[in-house]
């Protein structure tokens, strides 16, 4: 029983420790264009622009395909690394998501 109660509050600690970070998608960019989070932190790609984009890494650790305007995705970021992104519809919009453990 006792294992039960320290297995519940690691797992809310660790719950409770993860953040939630927002990309803005406007005027053709990433916004912040780099980005570092830990890994459990969420990343919102929001999409303000007036026509779709993704936030796509050639490496496929992720890949929103199609945001929609006025829509969002989100990632939970996993592995720790450095991860370029772009959009596949506008190839000059560029971004860098990183993940790093805690200190």
């Amino acid at each position: 029983m006792i294992l039960a109660v320290a297995l519940a509050v690691s797992c809310d600690t660790t719950l409770a420790e993860s953040e939630t970070h927002v990309v803005v998608i406007e005027q053709m960019r990433f916004d912040p264009a780099t980005l570092t989070v830990r890994p459990g932190d969420r990343v919102v790609w929001m999409n303000k622009d007036l026509f779709p984009h993704t936030a796509t890494a050639p490496t496929k650790a992720f890949d929103s395909h199609s945001i929609a305007p006025n829509a969002s995705w989100s990632y939970v970021a996993g592995r720790v690394g450095s991860y370029p992104y772009v959009c596949d519809f506008h190839p000059t919009m560029h971004g860098t998501l990183t993940v790093q453990k805690a200190p």
